[in-house]
């Protein structure tokens, strides 16, 4: 009998999950179609806060592309990525909004973002003890400002980055922050990044899973999201790619 050829694409046609934080997931999704389209592949992802997100990595769940931020030596301890496929994919700012037609406060320096803060009656921003990295971030940079203490009762601690933008937009606070890639609501305007000497941008890195049963199809869809041919869509969303 003669056997029936499939076509190869169909023949080679994997299912890869991914799992990114939300800081990056914009990007993915506007880059997944056009994977899916090139290769034949399918990719289902999953998005979280960064915290919990690693800490699902961290704890062997299965995913055949696991997205992470540093640090990476934890994550590379517990034997569930590979170290050699380590890929850079973007790094991202934490930065600040405010309501639309709202005067832009000056944010370039250290003194000015403190100024800023302290004249602040309310700020909101993704909760950091809920995982999210760009909280955590901010708090480091009220600890470096000096003015964590001085800041509590003014703070507004909310479930992702979106919602913390979301809240401002409906007039719930006056300043809000996070990731810069996460600000997208008609109702604000982007005032601009946190400078660096107060707030380290977080970079987002891939990794091939240790167990993954489609490891090429993995690493060609962890190449195609570091590539130059999707680097404008994490432009676009005010990442910077790769290192």
């Amino acid at each position: 009998p003669t056997l029936t050829m499939l076509p190869m694409n169909v023949a080679l046609a994997a299912e890869i999950t991914l799992i990114a934080p939300g800081g990056i997931r914009d990007a993915i999704q506007k880059i997944i179609p056009e994977f899916e389209r090139k290769t034949g592949h399918r990719v289902k992802a999953t998005f979280g806060s960064g915290g919990g997100t690693k800490k699902q990595v961290m704890s062997g769940e299965l995913f055949d592309v696991p997205v992470v931020q540093p640090p990476l030596a934890p994550v590379i301890a517990t034997g569930h990525v590979m170290p050699a496929t380590e890929t850079p994919l973007a790094v991202v700012p934490v930065a600040v909004a405010v309501r639309k037609g709202a005067a832009k406060p000056d944010i370039s320096t250290p003194e000015a973002v403190k100024k800023m803060l302290l004249a602040a009656q309310r700020v909101s921003f993704p909760d950091g003890a809920r995982g999210a990295a760009a909280g955590v971030s901010f708090e480091e940079t009220l600890r470096k400002l000096g003015i964590a203490d001085a800041m509590q009762p003014r703070l507004l601690k909310v479930q992702g980055g979106a919602n913390a933008i979301a809240v401002l937009a409906r007039g719930e606070s006056d300043i809000g922050l996070t990731f810069l890639s996460e600000i997208h609501n008609d109702g604000v305007d982007i005032v601009g990044a946190l400078p660096r000497e107060i707030s380290t941008p977080t970079a987002l890195v891939g990794y091939v899973h240790t167990k993954s049963q489609v490891a090429e199809a993995a690493r060609a869809l962890l190449s195609f999201l570091a590539s130059p041919e999707v680097a404008d869509i994490y432009r676009s969303l005010g990442m910077v790619p790769g290192r």
